[in-house]
């Protein structure tokens, strides 16, 4: 067992190398709150609701790490969505499931700026949907993304 954990570890450890900003960035929208991390969450999560969505569940990545000793900045995942909207595609195509519903990452850096990052509606798109057999016209991909660029700067000015 312990040494399944240190070849877990060490592959974890490799994982978390550096990335070029180019391969970390690709297909991810990234704001600058004015907010901190818990205000960005609600405000994002008040804004979401006031559409229609519906909040799932919130991932507290800080406090997870905070129970293994660990510090971590904070970095809180929200994941949303609005079966209305999402039930359909997920009857016809399951796998579709492991990709959706949408998240958001709030988090602060190392300097204390807060951000809020989510993947485009380009990047679902153009890579998650057809990874599934799903395709998302472009019409539907531009009123997502406005959507998100609306609550997302609700959010965060």
């Amino acid at each position: 067992m312990t040494a399944r954990l240190g070849t877990l570890a060490m592959i974890l450890g490799v994982m978390v190398l550096p990335l070029s900003a180019g391969a970390a960035d690709q297909g991810l929208i990234t704001k600058c709150s004015n907010y901190s991390v818990p205000e960005t969450v609600e405000q994002f999560e008040n804004a979401l609701k006031a559409k229609g969505f519906m909040i799932f569940a919130e991932l507290d990545h800080a406090g997870a790490a905070t129970k293994y000793g660990l510090d971590l900045r904070p970095r809180t995942v929200v994941i949303f969505g609005n079966p209305k909207l999402g039930t359909g595609p997920m009857q016809k195509f399951p796998s579709l499931a492991i990709d959706v519903p949408p998240k958001a990452l709030v988090w602060q850096d190392d300097q204390g700026a807060v951000w809020l990052t989510y993947n485009s509606a380009e990047y679902l798109g153009t890579t998650i949907y057809p990874r599934h057999g799903l395709s998302m016209p472009p019409e539907a991909r531009q009123a997502l993304e406005q959507l998100l660029s609306e609550v997302s700067d609700q959010s965060t000015k």
